[in-house]
């Protein structure tokens, strides 16, 4: 299984940006798809995820901003971030857990300008 991640850039303050994580051999299977984000300061942490009961959670610092998807079609899961905040900068990572096992992405750069 190998999850590509992609969609990162550089985006102003108040931007939006799209990222998207395909799955080679498809999404179907998996009981929790999730994104998380990473600063060389903090550790990984959750930014949006849907679980094995289609319940979506988001954390407080990206709830009513980002928005996370499935589209079993196309293999893929998305992260739509509004309002994007300085605070916002990370590598974001995707994560799909079947069976017990977590299979990660490799990261793409969102950066945030004041």
């Amino acid at each position: 299984v190998q999850l590509q991640a992609s969609g990162g850039g550089l985006v102003q303050a108040g931007g939006s940006l799209r990222l998207s994580c395909s799955a080679s051999g498809g999404t179907f299977g998996y009981n929790f798809v999730g994104w998380y984000r990473q600063t060389p300061e903090e550790q990984r942490e959750l930014v949006a995820a849907i679980r094995a009961d289609r319940t979506i959670v988001y954390p407080d610092s990206t709830k009513g901003r980002f928005t996370i998807s499935r589209d079993v079609r196309k293999n893929t899961i998305s992260l739509q971030m509004n309002s994007l905040r300085p605070e916002d900068t990370a590598v974001y990572y995707c994560k799909m857990t079947r069976a017990g096992v977590d299979f990660w992405g490799q990261g793409t750069l969102v950066t945030v300008s004041s």
